[in-house]
């Protein structure tokens, strides 16, 4: 939802989890070329990905304690820790790598000057001299430039709640109302069907030629008939609460959003059920009112 949306700048977390290597990297790779093809920019954090996944990264920002400990592009982060002395070996994956040489139980297997003795190297000393490394003096001068507001796209700001007129938004959700109702449409017919064959059973149970009107007594039975029918006609929509209970958590998800507000979802719901309900009606009152005899007169 949010990938069809204007949003230019994304940020993800751990999207890997519960993934196997080959679908972490078939998220990876649509993530890429949405973004070089929509010139995005998306910052994903992942724990130990794959190497092809790894290579997908334009660029890579390496956490460490709280320091950043490199950010800049893929291809100069083993250039940078070679400068601190380290050297990743050559069958071992790069991310792998850059997770094991911040640790200091597995940061001096990697340590490849030796002419020089082995010392821990902490976080803080990593961030500290990616300030003065090639890359750490490029990312320092982009961030000196003051930022030109006149380059700003003119909707960069927000100047109202949603992004359509309240109309188009009305419209938006009176076709997905309709969609979901095709969708849905062996539920309706089933709906109508049931009804119209308790309103048979209805209208035999209390058939009018053994329906007397003379006495009170004979009166509690059309006060039967008719409680009879108003449980049939109420109830007979339980069967589409479960769809309506299903659809909350998107409901909740998408207007805290603000793709819409309560009034729009709402509205074409009660556009498209009350025909429904007058229809389910006047099948139950065109089969039962004369059969029963509510209108002894008319005959």
């Amino acid at each position: 939802e949010m990938l069809v949306g204007p949003s230019k700048a994304m940020f993800m977390d751990e999207i890997s989890t519960g993934l196997d290597s080959s679908t972490t990297f078939q998220i990876v790779k649509f993530m890429r070329q949405f973004v070089h093809i929509m010139d995005g920019t998306m910052l994903i954090s992942l724990l130990q990905p794959a190497p092809e996944t790894y290579d997908l990264f334009d660029d890579i920002i390496l956490l460490s304690e709280g320091y950043i400990v490199y950010q800049g592009p893929r291809e100069d982060v083993l250039e940078f820790f070679e400068f601190m002395g380290f050297k990743c070996p050559e069958r071992k994956g790069v991310a792998d790598f850059l997770q094991e040489v911040m640790s200091r139980k597995d940061q001096e297997q990697y340590w490849g000057d030796r002419d020089k003795p082995y010392r821990y190297i902490s976080s803080e000393e990593f961030s500290q001299a990616f300030s003065s490394f090639r890359v750490g003096h490029l990312v320092a001068a982009d961030l000196e430039i003051p930022y030109e507001r006149s380059k700003s796209h003119p909707a960069a700001l927000e100047t109202k709640k949603y992004g359509l007129s309240n109309w188009d938004l009305f419209k938006a959700c009176f076709s997905r109302e309709w969609l979901l109702m095709k969708r849905n449409s062996f539920l309706y017919i089933f709906k109508t069907t049931q009804i119209t064959i308790m309103s048979i059973i209805a209208m035999t149970v209390f058939l009018r030629t053994q329906m007397k009107h003379e006495t009170f007594a004979d009166g509690g039975k059309y006060y039967g008939a008719l409680f009879y029918g108003l449980v049939n006609v109420m109830f007979n929509g339980v069967a589409e609460l479960a769809l309506t209970v299903t659809r909350l958590p998107v409901f909740y998800k998408q207007r805290d959003f603000l793709f819409y507000p309560s009034w729009a979802f709402a509205l074409p719901i009660y556009i498209f059920r009350i025909p429904l309900s007058v229809l389910e009606s006047g099948l139950w009152i065109c089969l039962t009112y004369y059969t029963i005899g509510f209108a002894p007169a008319a005959s």
